[in-house]
Protein backbone atom coordinates (compact mmCIF):
# COMPACT_ATOMS: atom_id res chain seq x y z
CA UNK A 1 0.00 0.00 0.00
CA UNK A 2 1.32 3.35 -0.47
CA UNK A 3 -0.30 6.89 0.22
CA UNK A 4 -1.46 6.30 3.18
CA UNK A 5 -3.15 7.26 5.30
CA UNK A 6 -5.10 7.80 2.58
CA UNK A 7 -7.00 5.00 0.98
CA UNK A 8 -8.29 4.60 -2.01
CA UNK A 9 -10.17 1.57 -3.41
CA UNK A 10 -10.90 -0.01 -7.53
CA UNK A 11 -14.84 -0.12 -8.10
CA UNK A 12 -15.28 -3.28 -10.96
CA UNK A 13 -18.60 -3.41 -12.36
CA UNK A 14 -19.76 -6.52 -14.42
CA UNK A 15 -18.34 -4.95 -17.82
CA UNK A 16 -15.23 -3.84 -16.12
CA UNK A 17 -14.95 -7.45 -15.05
CA UNK A 18 -15.55 -8.44 -18.72
CA UNK A 19 -12.73 -6.45 -20.03
CA UNK A 20 -10.53 -7.33 -16.96
CA UNK A 21 -10.70 -11.25 -18.45
CA UNK A 22 -13.13 -12.85 -15.98
CA UNK A 23 -14.48 -14.95 -18.41
CA UNK A 24 -10.77 -16.24 -20.00
CA UNK A 25 -11.89 -19.87 -18.89
CA UNK A 26 -8.26 -21.03 -19.59
CA UNK A 27 -6.45 -18.30 -17.64
CA UNK A 28 -8.87 -19.19 -14.76
CA UNK A 29 -7.88 -23.13 -15.12
CA UNK A 30 -4.25 -22.14 -14.60
CA UNK A 31 -5.24 -19.93 -11.49
CA UNK A 32 -7.17 -22.50 -9.80
CA UNK A 33 -4.49 -24.79 -10.82
CA UNK A 34 -2.01 -22.80 -8.75
CA UNK A 35 -4.46 -22.11 -5.84
CA UNK A 36 -4.86 -25.86 -5.49
CA UNK A 37 -1.39 -26.11 -5.00
CA UNK A 38 -1.17 -23.65 -2.44
CA UNK A 39 -3.94 -25.62 -0.44
CA UNK A 40 -2.04 -28.68 -0.45
CA UNK A 41 0.67 -26.61 1.34
CA UNK A 42 -1.44 -24.94 3.88
CA UNK A 43 -1.29 -21.26 2.56
CA UNK A 44 -4.65 -20.50 2.99
CA UNK A 45 -7.30 -19.58 5.55
CA UNK A 46 -10.79 -20.10 5.33
CA UNK A 47 -13.34 -19.57 8.42
CA UNK A 48 -14.68 -22.33 11.12
CA UNK A 49 -12.36 -24.10 13.44
CA UNK A 50 -10.64 -25.86 10.67
CA UNK A 51 -10.06 -22.67 8.67
CA UNK A 52 -11.64 -24.75 6.02
CA UNK A 53 -15.37 -23.79 6.44
CA UNK A 54 -17.53 -22.92 3.29
CA UNK A 55 -18.54 -19.86 5.15
CA UNK A 56 -21.08 -18.20 7.03
CA UNK A 57 -24.94 -18.44 6.31
CA UNK A 58 -28.29 -16.96 7.44
CA UNK A 59 -31.04 -19.22 7.70
CA UNK A 60 -34.52 -18.82 7.69
CA UNK A 61 -37.38 -20.47 9.97
CA UNK A 62 -40.19 -21.97 8.46
CA UNK A 63 -42.33 -20.44 10.22
CA UNK A 64 -42.00 -16.86 11.70
CA UNK A 65 -44.01 -14.64 13.83
CA UNK A 66 -42.47 -11.53 11.44
CA UNK A 67 -44.48 -11.61 8.25
CA UNK A 68 -41.86 -9.94 6.15
CA UNK A 69 -39.03 -12.50 6.93
CA UNK A 70 -38.12 -14.30 3.51
CA UNK A 71 -38.98 -18.07 3.67
CA UNK A 72 -36.62 -20.68 3.54
CA UNK A 73 -37.70 -22.03 0.00
CA UNK A 74 -34.82 -23.23 -2.96
CA UNK A 75 -31.64 -21.52 -2.86
CA UNK A 76 -32.94 -18.86 -0.47
CA UNK A 77 -30.02 -17.69 1.57
CA UNK A 78 -27.89 -14.94 2.75
CA UNK A 79 -24.15 -15.74 2.82
CA UNK A 80 -20.49 -14.36 3.36
CA UNK A 81 -17.46 -16.33 2.16
CA UNK A 82 -13.85 -15.11 3.68
CA UNK A 83 -10.60 -16.13 2.56
CA UNK A 84 -6.86 -15.57 2.71
CA UNK A 85 -4.55 -17.38 0.09
CA UNK A 86 -0.66 -17.21 0.32
CA UNK A 87 1.77 -17.51 -2.29
CA UNK A 88 1.98 -15.09 -5.14
CA UNK A 89 -1.60 -13.77 -4.40
CA UNK A 90 -1.53 -12.85 -0.30
CA UNK A 91 -4.19 -11.06 -0.35
CA UNK A 92 -7.70 -11.91 1.67
CA UNK A 93 -11.14 -11.30 0.46
CA UNK A 94 -14.73 -12.00 1.22
CA UNK A 95 -18.15 -12.81 -1.40
CA UNK A 96 -21.28 -12.08 -0.06
CA UNK A 97 -24.32 -13.46 -1.91
CA UNK A 98 -27.99 -13.49 -1.48
CA UNK A 99 -29.89 -16.12 -3.95
CA UNK A 100 -33.32 -17.17 -4.45
CA UNK A 101 -34.60 -19.31 -7.16
CA UNK A 102 -37.61 -17.67 -7.81
CA UNK A 103 -35.62 -14.58 -9.22
CA UNK A 104 -35.90 -16.39 -12.36
CA UNK A 105 -39.47 -15.01 -12.24
CA UNK A 106 -38.13 -11.59 -12.34
CA UNK A 107 -35.45 -12.13 -15.17
CA UNK A 108 -32.59 -12.43 -12.58
CA UNK A 109 -29.54 -14.67 -11.90
CA UNK A 110 -30.41 -17.08 -8.86
CA UNK A 111 -27.54 -15.40 -6.86
CA UNK A 112 -26.69 -11.91 -7.27
CA UNK A 113 -22.99 -11.71 -5.89
CA UNK A 114 -20.12 -9.07 -4.69
CA UNK A 115 -16.71 -9.60 -3.32
CA UNK A 116 -14.58 -7.43 -1.33
CA UNK A 117 -10.78 -7.92 -2.03
CA UNK A 118 -8.55 -6.25 0.73
CA UNK A 119 -4.62 -5.82 1.52
CA UNK A 120 -3.85 -8.93 3.81
CA UNK A 121 -1.61 -6.31 5.73
CA UNK A 122 -3.50 -3.53 6.67
CA UNK A 123 -6.80 -4.80 6.04
CA UNK A 124 -7.79 -2.05 3.42
CA UNK A 125 -9.95 -2.71 0.28
CA UNK A 126 -8.32 -3.15 -3.03
CA UNK A 127 -11.21 -3.87 -4.91
CA UNK A 128 -14.57 -4.10 -5.15
CA UNK A 129 -15.94 -5.79 -7.58
CA UNK A 130 -19.34 -7.59 -9.36
CA UNK A 131 -19.06 -11.42 -8.62
CA UNK A 132 -21.55 -13.38 -10.32
CA UNK A 133 -18.63 -14.06 -13.24
CA UNK A 134 -16.29 -14.18 -11.37
CA UNK A 135 -17.76 -16.94 -9.02
CA UNK A 136 -19.28 -18.93 -12.08
CA UNK A 137 -16.38 -18.86 -14.04
CA UNK A 138 -14.40 -20.05 -10.95
CA UNK A 139 -16.96 -22.60 -10.24
CA UNK A 140 -16.84 -24.32 -13.24
CA UNK A 141 -12.63 -24.35 -13.70
CA UNK A 142 -12.52 -26.49 -10.64
CA UNK A 143 -13.98 -29.06 -12.68
CA UNK A 144 -11.70 -28.26 -15.34
CA UNK A 145 -8.27 -28.57 -12.88
CA UNK A 146 -9.77 -32.04 -12.38
CA UNK A 147 -10.25 -32.81 -15.70
CA UNK A 148 -6.83 -31.84 -16.92
CA UNK A 149 -5.59 -34.06 -13.97
CA UNK A 150 -8.05 -37.12 -13.92
CA UNK A 151 -9.79 -37.39 -17.42
CA UNK A 152 -8.88 -39.07 -20.26
CA UNK A 153 -7.01 -36.99 -22.78
CA UNK A 154 -8.84 -38.12 -25.54
CA UNK A 155 -12.33 -37.49 -24.06
CA UNK A 156 -14.55 -36.48 -26.33
CA UNK A 157 -18.04 -36.74 -25.39
CA UNK A 158 -19.38 -34.77 -22.68
CA UNK A 159 -22.81 -34.83 -20.65
CA UNK A 160 -24.69 -31.89 -18.95
CA UNK A 161 -27.93 -32.41 -16.20
CA UNK A 162 -28.66 -28.92 -16.14
CA UNK A 163 -27.94 -26.40 -18.86
CA UNK A 164 -27.40 -23.53 -16.83
CA UNK A 165 -24.70 -21.35 -16.07
CA UNK A 166 -22.78 -23.90 -14.10
CA UNK A 167 -22.87 -25.82 -16.50
CA UNK A 168 -21.52 -23.32 -19.56
CA UNK A 169 -18.73 -22.64 -17.64
CA UNK A 170 -17.98 -26.53 -16.52
CA UNK A 171 -18.03 -27.14 -20.11
CA UNK A 172 -15.83 -23.83 -21.15
CA UNK A 173 -13.22 -25.56 -18.34
CA UNK A 174 -13.58 -29.22 -19.89
CA UNK A 175 -12.40 -28.09 -23.78
CA UNK A 176 -10.02 -26.02 -21.86
CA UNK A 177 -8.39 -29.52 -20.47
CA UNK A 178 -9.29 -31.65 -23.32
CA UNK A 179 -9.68 -30.05 -26.85
CA UNK A 180 -10.59 -32.98 -28.44
CA UNK A 181 -14.23 -32.61 -26.86
CA UNK A 182 -16.27 -32.54 -29.77
CA UNK A 183 -19.96 -33.78 -28.74
CA UNK A 184 -22.44 -32.61 -25.64
CA UNK A 185 -25.48 -34.29 -24.09
CA UNK A 186 -28.12 -32.34 -21.93
CA UNK A 187 -30.94 -32.97 -19.98
CA UNK A 188 -32.71 -30.03 -19.23
CA UNK A 189 -35.69 -28.97 -17.14
CA UNK A 190 -36.84 -26.35 -19.27
CA UNK A 191 -36.75 -24.74 -23.16
CA UNK A 192 -35.60 -21.39 -22.14
CA UNK A 193 -32.31 -22.29 -20.24
CA UNK A 194 -32.05 -25.10 -23.62
CA UNK A 195 -31.64 -22.39 -25.94
CA UNK A 196 -29.91 -20.50 -24.23
CA UNK A 197 -27.57 -23.31 -23.60
CA UNK A 198 -27.33 -24.01 -27.46
CA UNK A 199 -26.54 -20.46 -28.45
CA UNK A 200 -24.15 -19.89 -26.24
CA UNK A 201 -22.24 -22.95 -27.33
CA UNK A 202 -22.72 -22.66 -31.03
CA UNK A 203 -21.28 -18.70 -30.67
CA UNK A 204 -18.02 -20.09 -28.20
CA UNK A 205 -17.09 -23.20 -29.32
CA UNK A 206 -17.83 -24.57 -32.92
CA UNK A 207 -16.05 -27.38 -31.97
CA UNK A 208 -18.72 -28.54 -30.31
CA UNK A 209 -20.79 -30.59 -33.84
CA UNK A 210 -23.04 -32.51 -32.07
CA UNK A 211 -25.44 -31.21 -29.43
CA UNK A 212 -27.70 -34.26 -28.05
CA UNK A 213 -30.95 -33.13 -25.84
CA UNK A 214 -32.00 -36.36 -23.77
CA UNK A 215 -34.70 -36.62 -21.71
CA UNK A 216 -33.47 -39.62 -19.56
CA UNK A 217 -30.72 -39.07 -16.73
CA UNK A 218 -29.21 -42.43 -17.91
CA UNK A 219 -28.46 -41.26 -21.24
CA UNK A 220 -26.51 -37.93 -19.81
CA UNK A 221 -24.24 -40.71 -18.11
CA UNK A 222 -24.22 -43.66 -20.76
CA UNK A 223 -20.86 -43.48 -23.38
CA UNK A 224 -20.08 -40.44 -21.98
CA UNK A 225 -16.34 -39.48 -20.93
CA UNK A 226 -16.88 -36.37 -19.01
CA UNK A 227 -20.13 -35.99 -16.73
CA UNK A 228 -21.14 -33.05 -14.59
CA UNK A 229 -24.51 -32.43 -12.48
CA UNK A 230 -25.53 -28.86 -12.45
CA UNK A 231 -29.14 -28.71 -11.90
CA UNK A 232 -30.31 -26.93 -8.65
CA UNK A 233 -33.19 -28.08 -6.43
CA UNK A 234 -35.09 -29.03 -3.37
CA UNK A 235 -32.83 -30.19 -0.44
CA UNK A 236 -33.11 -32.84 2.36
CA UNK A 237 -34.20 -36.28 0.58
CA UNK A 238 -31.22 -37.62 -0.70
CA UNK A 239 -33.56 -40.27 -2.71
CA UNK A 240 -34.60 -37.04 -4.70
CA UNK A 241 -31.26 -36.02 -5.81
CA UNK A 242 -30.42 -37.02 -9.26
CA UNK A 243 -28.06 -40.35 -9.19
CA UNK A 244 -25.49 -41.61 -11.10
CA UNK A 245 -25.82 -45.45 -11.38
CA UNK A 246 -22.42 -47.70 -11.85
CA UNK A 247 -24.54 -49.43 -14.84
CA UNK A 248 -24.78 -46.50 -16.65
CA UNK A 249 -20.55 -44.97 -16.33
CA UNK A 250 -18.25 -46.23 -19.22
CA UNK A 251 -14.70 -47.31 -18.22
CA UNK A 252 -12.62 -44.64 -18.34
CA UNK A 253 -15.03 -41.89 -17.07
CA UNK A 254 -14.79 -38.49 -15.18
CA UNK A 255 -17.67 -37.28 -13.27
CA UNK A 256 -17.32 -34.17 -12.22
CA UNK A 257 -20.28 -32.99 -9.81
CA UNK A 258 -20.66 -29.77 -8.27
CA UNK A 259 -24.44 -30.26 -7.40
CA UNK A 260 -26.91 -32.46 -6.46
CA UNK A 261 -25.86 -35.86 -6.86
CA UNK A 262 -26.48 -39.54 -5.44
CA UNK A 263 -24.55 -42.51 -5.72
CA UNK A 264 -26.01 -46.14 -6.20
CA UNK A 265 -24.33 -49.03 -4.17
CA UNK A 266 -22.36 -50.06 -7.67
CA UNK A 267 -20.93 -46.39 -7.41
CA UNK A 268 -19.68 -46.28 -3.65
CA UNK A 269 -17.55 -49.27 -4.65
CA UNK A 270 -13.77 -49.00 -3.50
CA UNK A 271 -12.21 -49.41 -7.37
CA UNK A 272 -13.93 -46.07 -8.26
CA UNK A 273 -11.59 -43.36 -6.86
CA UNK A 274 -13.33 -40.62 -4.66
CA UNK A 275 -12.04 -37.29 -5.17
CA UNK A 276 -12.35 -34.03 -2.99
CA UNK A 277 -11.68 -30.92 -4.09
CA UNK A 278 -10.32 -29.90 -0.75
CA UNK A 279 -10.95 -32.68 2.22
CA UNK A 280 -11.00 -30.13 4.67
CA UNK A 281 -13.99 -28.35 3.55
CA UNK A 282 -15.76 -31.39 3.56
CA UNK A 283 -15.03 -31.98 7.11
CA UNK A 284 -15.95 -28.93 7.84
CA UNK A 285 -19.33 -28.69 6.46
CA UNK A 286 -20.31 -32.28 8.36
CA UNK A 287 -19.52 -31.05 11.03
CA UNK A 288 -21.86 -27.80 10.92
CA UNK A 289 -24.89 -29.44 9.94
CA UNK A 290 -27.43 -32.13 11.42
CA UNK A 291 -26.68 -35.89 10.44
CA UNK A 292 -26.97 -37.40 7.89
CA UNK A 293 -25.12 -34.57 6.33
CA UNK A 294 -26.38 -35.27 2.87
CA UNK A 295 -29.64 -34.15 3.79
CA UNK A 296 -28.41 -30.55 4.25
CA UNK A 297 -25.71 -30.54 2.02
CA UNK A 298 -26.52 -32.21 -1.29
CA UNK A 299 -23.01 -32.05 -3.16
CA UNK A 300 -21.97 -35.93 -3.31
CA UNK A 301 -18.67 -35.35 -1.20
CA UNK A 302 -20.52 -34.65 1.74
CA UNK A 303 -22.65 -38.27 1.09
CA UNK A 304 -18.76 -39.67 1.56
CA UNK A 305 -18.99 -38.19 4.71
CA UNK A 306 -21.70 -39.58 5.58
CA UNK A 307 -20.36 -42.99 4.20
CA UNK A 308 -17.09 -42.68 6.54
CA UNK A 309 -19.18 -42.21 9.65
CA UNK A 310 -21.34 -45.08 9.20
CA UNK A 311 -18.32 -47.13 8.24
CA UNK A 312 -19.19 -48.36 4.92
CA UNK A 313 -15.98 -46.41 3.44
CA UNK A 314 -12.75 -45.89 4.79
CA UNK A 315 -10.66 -42.80 5.40
CA UNK A 316 -8.09 -44.21 2.84
CA UNK A 317 -10.26 -44.38 -0.11
CA UNK A 318 -10.88 -40.60 -0.04
CA UNK A 319 -8.47 -38.77 -2.42
CA UNK A 320 -7.57 -35.01 -2.49
CA UNK A 321 -7.13 -32.77 -5.26
CA UNK A 322 -4.85 -30.74 -4.04
CA UNK A 323 -2.16 -33.37 -3.43
CA UNK A 324 -2.87 -34.72 -7.14
CA UNK A 325 -2.40 -31.60 -8.65
CA UNK A 326 1.36 -31.37 -6.54
CA UNK A 327 2.26 -34.24 -7.42
CA UNK A 328 1.90 -35.81 -4.32
CA UNK A 329 -0.41 -38.05 -5.36
CA UNK A 330 -1.17 -40.24 -8.53
CA UNK A 331 -3.75 -38.56 -11.51
CA UNK A 332 -5.33 -40.36 -13.56
CA UNK A 333 -3.22 -43.96 -13.69
CA UNK A 334 -5.16 -45.87 -16.75
CA UNK A 335 -7.83 -45.45 -19.45
CA UNK A 336 -10.45 -47.71 -18.08
CA UNK A 337 -10.60 -46.47 -14.46
CA UNK A 338 -13.58 -44.44 -13.23
CA UNK A 339 -12.87 -41.16 -11.26
CA UNK A 340 -15.85 -39.15 -9.49
CA UNK A 341 -14.71 -35.92 -8.18
CA UNK A 342 -16.70 -33.88 -5.93
CA UNK A 343 -17.15 -30.23 -6.12
CA UNK A 344 -17.83 -27.94 -3.32
CA UNK A 345 -16.72 -24.16 -4.11
CA UNK A 346 -14.56 -22.32 -1.53
CA UNK A 347 -14.02 -18.91 -0.70
CA UNK A 348 -10.15 -19.12 -1.88
CA UNK A 349 -11.24 -19.51 -5.12
CA UNK A 350 -12.93 -16.24 -5.28
CA UNK A 351 -9.69 -15.00 -3.80
CA UNK A 352 -7.60 -16.39 -6.30
CA UNK A 353 -9.03 -15.26 -9.32
CA UNK A 354 -10.25 -12.23 -8.10
CA UNK A 355 -6.83 -11.17 -7.50
CA UNK A 356 -5.54 -11.92 -10.94
CA UNK A 357 -8.59 -9.68 -12.27
CA UNK A 358 -8.00 -7.33 -9.68
CA UNK A 359 -4.43 -6.73 -10.84
CA UNK A 360 -5.68 -7.17 -14.58
CA UNK A 361 -7.84 -3.95 -14.09
CA UNK A 362 -4.99 -1.74 -12.37
CA UNK A 363 -2.34 -2.53 -15.21
CA UNK A 364 -4.88 -1.86 -18.00
CA UNK A 365 -6.34 1.18 -16.07
CA UNK A 366 -9.75 -0.82 -15.65
CA UNK A 367 -12.80 0.58 -13.30
CA UNK A 368 -13.21 3.52 -11.21
CA UNK A 369 -11.37 4.47 -8.42
CA UNK A 370 -13.63 5.46 -5.10
CA UNK A 371 -12.12 7.20 -2.00
CA UNK A 372 -12.79 5.41 1.44
CA UNK A 373 -11.19 8.91 3.18
CA UNK A 374 -8.17 10.87 2.82
CA UNK A 375 -7.77 10.37 6.71
CA UNK A 376 -9.75 8.16 9.29
CA UNK A 377 -11.54 10.23 11.17
CA UNK A 378 -11.41 7.57 13.83
CA UNK A 379 -7.87 6.36 14.63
Amino acid sequence: MTGLPKIDFLYLSEQDMIRAGVTDMPACVDCMEEMFALLHQGDYRMAGPNSDSHGAMVVFPENSPFPKMPKPTADRRFMAMPAYLGGNFCTAGVKWYGSNIANRDKDLPRSILMFTLNDADTGAPLAYMSANLLSAYRTGAVPGVGARHLARKDSKIVGILGPGVMARTALAAFIAACPQIDTVRVKARGQKSLDVFIAWVKEHYPQITKIEIVNELEAVVRDCDIVTYCASGEVGDPETYPIVKREWVKPGAFLAMPALCEIDEGMKAPEVRKVLDNTGLYEAWYEEVPKPAHRTIPVIGVKFMDMLAEGSMKREELEDLGAIVAGDAPGRTNDDEIILMSVGGMPVEDVAWGTVIYRNAVEKGIGQKLNLWDEPALR
